[in-house]
Parts: C-alpha cells; structure tokens; sequence
C-alpha cells in the first residue's frame, strides 16, 4: 500500500499545484500524469476522473483552511482575539509566495454551474467559513454578528 499511497500522494501534489497555478480546465490528464510520473492506470486507480482529482484537491484546500482556522481560533480564549487570528492567517496565505487567489474562488470562476459538483464543493467550504466567522464574531458580543460575517468575507474574497 505504501507506493500506491505515493503515488496517490504525488498525483494530487501535482495537481494541486498545477490547478492552483495555471487554472483547472488548462490542465490535462496527460500533463498531471508526466509530471507526477505515474501511469494513466495508476491515476484512474485512485482517482476515477479528472473531477474526482479536482473534488480532491479542493478536499485538500479545505482542510489547509479548517486547520489554519483551528490553529487561529486555538490561539486565544478571547473571541476578538480568535477573529483577528483568522484575519493574520488571510494576510498570511496573501503574502505567500506563489499567491493567485483563493483556490475556491478560482475554482466557482471555472465551474459556474451551481448544481456542478465542484460549484458545491466550493459552496460547502465557502459556507463553513461564513458559519465559523459568524459565529466567532457572535461569540464577541457582535450584535450584527450575521452582516458583520458576511462583510469579513466579502472583505477576504476583495483582497483575494
């Protein structure tokens, strides 16, 4: 189990970095597999299709960003604090090398259908992260902590 777990391992980090890079829909199969130097056979062992390949990318992504979340929110037992945190982990991820926006936000602008698996994949994740703001900023004591969320997101998805 251990090289198919490799090269299942390597298939998704080089898709991953490839989509994020240069887009999904420009990225094909052949190139994923050379890159990744594995076989076709070995990429449809583990990933059924290419939109199985790009749900598991995002798969990735959104665990990146529920963990950097967990971390912010870990950080403090003050909920302004826990916002501020997740606010440093947006400027971070900005300030990161290699930087081109938000994995989900390029991913909604490549599959704009909303019943598209990938347009729910991305819905789901963008749902969390509202739900989690809103909440912590309901926990400080925010009134307007529904409006409040929605403006911190649309805030993080302008400077993304």
């Amino acid at each position: 189990m251990g090289v198919v777990s490799e090269a299942r391992t390597r298939l998704l980090n080089t898709a991953t970095r490839i989509f994020y890079a240069e887009g999904i829909h420009s990225v094909g199969i052949d190139r994923i597999v050379a890159e990744a130097q594995v076989t076709r056979a070995t990429l449809y062992r583990h990933f059924a299709s290419k939109e199985d390949l790009i749900l598991a990318y995002l798969a990735q992504a959104d665990q990146g960003i529920r963990g950097r979340v967990a971390a912010a929110q870990a950080s403090s037992p003050s909920s302004y604090d826990q916002v501020r945190a997740v606010a440093r982990t947006i400027t971070d991820g900005i300030q990161s090398p290699g930087f081109r926006g938000c994995a989900f936000l390029n991913a909604a602008a490549e599959y704009s259908d909303p019943a598209h698996p990938i347009h729910q994949a991305v819905l789901a994740h963008r749902q969390w992260f509202l739900t989690t703001v809103t909440d912590l900023l309901a926990q400080s004591s925010e009134t307007t902590a529904e409006a409040a969320g929605r403006h911190f997101v649309m805030l993080r998805d302008g400077a993304m």
